[in-house]
């Protein structure tokens, strides 16, 4: 079997999920200024060091985190195990850096861990490959490290053979100490356009000692799903071993379907925040997105074949923001009656219609309406091809029609709505079932 077919058993899980929470969460929920602080404000390790005193989320309770998950309908989560700034929020035997010594005192993946799956929700890992704490991963010119521009670290040396075999630990450790883990998430391979000539100009790849990486992965967890962020090409006919099983957009909306140089489907997620930061910032209402735009990305996405996964940031007493859970609980009402069109759905044959957008899955094809139009409503194409259409939240009956004034749509199927609004505003969903 090739690493291909492989990519496509392994992800079989993944594209019926299809939607999933994303958790960013370490000491820079305390100064509340998104999870770059330490980098964007070159804060030095004996001042960033003061939030390592301080931590101890007291109102931690991943017990409400995962049921409000599982209430928006998500299959899937990803917590931030380290992030860039190199704290741990599980018990390392390879640092002291982590929650264990903190205040709090507690292993916060494994609580995570527990809580998820005890919920029915696949478990996932984030952990950055950069550690601006670790004292040799590069400093001055490094593209993100706080310290890039200190003078006093200038020609400072930098074992960074012993640091790949610290983080490689680190992954070993959280692959093996907390059962079944489902998804690894690495973030991620850069250029250093400043450190030209040296060993650390593309932190990318074998820089990261990538293909034994994923070997050792695959040792551990035969069947853990890990992103594209290690640095290889998922679309060659025969993937890079270390390009991951999906790739990985970053807040902006692919054009289409993931494909490689064969055209065959790649499995792709789009992440996202629900707010403008990804970690705890005190945001203004209105910076969040309203829960008809969360619903059409989600939707936008399974209409090209991906995922979203979607952000919350916990502050720094442990609480997911009062807007986030409000935001994701009505997604979540929405998710009970037409969920059917999410999960193991994917993209239509038929083109994107202009008053919204399909899913489809076999021969059950669900259209999603954000623009009510006028008269009956118009399916393109479909005349003589639809065996019964419903309304997916609950199922009740509608009527295929032959308007009068269809005369120039002959080839298009019409639905008779008899209410001037939509059943939804936020995206009334009708499933049509198709003709074998």
């Amino acid at each position: 079997m090739g690493l291909f077919e492989e990519r496509a058993k392994r992800t079989e899980w993944f594209l019926e999920a299809r939607f999933g929470m994303f958790i960013h969460w370490g000491l820079y929920a305390i100064p509340a200024r998104g999870e770059w602080v330490k980098s964007n404000e070159k804060i030095t390790a004996e001042d960033y060091d003061s939030y390592f005193e301080e931590f101890n989320p007291v109102r931690y309770n991943p017990k409400e985190w995962a049921k409000l998950a599982k209430e928006a309908g998500m299959k899937y989560a990803v917590l931030t195990t380290k992030h860039h700034d190199g704290f741990c929020l599980f018990d390392s035997a390879y640092t002291d850096y982590k929650s264990t010594n903190t205040k709090c005192k507690r292993d916060l993946v494994r609580e995570y861990v527990e809580a998820f799956r005890e919920e029915g929700i696949k478990i996932g890992f984030y952990y950055s490959l950069l550690d601006w704490h670790h004292p040799d991963y590069p400093h001055y010119g490094d593209r993100q490290h706080p310290m890039r521009d200190e003078e006093s670290f200038k020609g400072a040396e930098h074992n960074w053979k012993n640091y790949v075999e610290y983080f490689h630990n680190q992954v070993r450790e959280l692959l093996t100490n907390y059962g079944k883990i489902d998804i690894m998430w690495f973030d991620f391979s850069y250029d250093n356009e400043r450190l030209k000539g040296t060993e650390f100009e593309h932190m990318s790849g074998e820089t990261w000692k990538a293909k034994e990486l994923v070997t050792m992965m695959r040792e551990l967890q035969p069947d853990i799903v890990i992103d594209n962020r290690l640095g290889g090409d998922a679309r060659k006919e025969e993937p890079d071993l270390h390009a991951g099983d999906f790739v990985s957009p970053e807040c902006m909306m692919p054009d289409g379907d993931a494909l490689d140089v064969l055209g065959r489907s790649i499995p792709w997620e789009l992440c996202l925040t629900l707010n403008e930061n990804w970690g705890y910032v005190r945001n203004k209402a209105w910076e969040y997105k309203s829960v008809e735009n969360v619903i059409h990305m989600l939707v936008e996405c399974v209409s090209k074949n991906g995922n979203m996964l979607i952000n919350v940031g916990p502050n720094a007493k442990g609480e997911i923001p009062k807007e986030s859970i409000g935001i994701l609980r009505e997604v979540g009402e929405w998710m009970k009656g037409n969920s059917d069109s999410i999960y193991g759905c994917g993209k239509s044959e038929l083109e994107k219609p202009e008053w919204g957008r399909y899913t489809q899955r076999g021969n059950m094809l669900y259209a999603h309406i954000y623009d009510r139009r006028v008269g009956a409503f118009r399916f393109p194409g479909l005349e003589g091809k639809v065996k019964k259409v419903r309304f997916l939240e609950d199922g009740s009956e509608l009527r295929l029609v032959r308007p009068w004034n269809g005369e120039d749509h002959k080839k298009d199927a019409f639905v008779e709505l008899e209410n001037a609004k939509l059943y939804d505003e936020r995206d009334t969903v009708i499933e049509i079932e198709l003709k074998s």
